[in-house]
Order: C-alpha cells, then sequence, then structure tokens
C-alpha cells in the first residue's frame, strides 16, 4: 500500500522490537563474517560481493517507518525476505565455515531471531 506522499503505509504502531533487534544483529554479523570466511577459499572476489550484497542491500531499501534513514523505500515483503536473507546465509555459511559446535550456536540464534522477528514481520507484511 503506498500512502499519498508516495511511502509505504504501515497499518497500527510498530512493535517494540528492541529485544529482536539484537538478535538480528547478532544474526546479521555472523552472516557479514560467516560468509566471507566460507566463499574466500573459493574466490576472494565472491567473498568481498558477499559482505557488499550482504550489507548493502538493507542499508540502501528499507521500508519507511521501520527505519529512520531510508535511501529507497521498499514494501515491507522486502525487508522480511532481506532478513530472511541474512539468517539463511548466516546459518548456512556458518556450517560451511565454521566448527559444527558453532554453526548449530549460529543456528538457535538464528531460530531466536525469527521467533522474536515474528511480530516486527506481521506488522511489516500488513499495510
Amino acid at each position: 500500500m503506498v500512502s499519498p506522499s508516495g511511502r509505504f503505509a504501515r497499518s497500527g504502531p510498530r512493535p517494540d522490537d528492541r529485544v529482536a533487534s539484537v538478535f538480528r544483529f547478532a544474526s546479521e554479523l555472523a552472516a557479514w563474517v560467516a560468509a566471507p570466511w566460507a566463499l574466500a577459499p573459493r574466490s576472494v572476489p565472491l567473498a568481498v560481493l558477499s559482505v557488499v550484497v550482504l550489507i548493502g542491500l538493507p542499508t540502501v531499501f528499507a521500508t519507511p517507518g521501520d527505519k529512520r534513514g531510508v535511501l529507497v523505500a521498499a514494501p515491507g515483503f522486502v525487508t522480511v525476505a532481506l532478513v530472511g536473507l541474512q539468517l539463511v546465509v548466516a546459518v548456512a555459511a556458518a556450517w560451511v565455515a565454521w566448527h559444527a559446535v558453532v554453526a548449530a550456536l549460529v543456528t538457535v540464534l538464528a531460530v531466536v531471531t525469527v521467533v522474536l522477528e515474528l511480530p516486527r514481520w506481521r506488522w511489516l507484511l500488513t499495510g
């Protein structure tokens, strides 16, 4: 839904996601570290590109009302998809790059992040 100002409008107030944001950031950090770590033995340019994509896309595309500084307004499903991408990359790359115990911890972190993100995702997808 696009508001008269041309921005994507959300219905209702934004849910409090301070705790979820801590877990979301930790998961993003895991993706930012694990992806290049997993890719570097195969291709250093791909490792660098993975970081550029994982950090750059969410920086550029955001849903108004969810983030203060929005460069390019995107509907809520784009924000949800970008978080999902980060989580999938964090888990997959951790299993490729790191010891199974660490990869299992990253997997648990991602699952907890999904559970905590559900209210925000519902809010982002309505509107």
